[in-house]
């Protein structure tokens, strides 16, 4: 009994964390292909 309600509680979890994750993914993905096209970080190269 106690399985069952916590398997549903985790998807549904799995199911929120998703959708909550899912704009800074995008702007993650944004920022990242901007870097990569022109900006660069102030690191020393080896």
């Amino acid at each position: 009994m106690f399985r069952a309600i916590a398997d549903v509680l985790r998807q549904i979890g799995g199911a929120v964390a998703t959708v909550v994750t899912l704009p800074f993914r995008a702007l993650a993905r944004l920022f990242g292909g901007a870097s990569s096209a022109g900006f660069r970080p102030a690191r020393a190269v080896p």
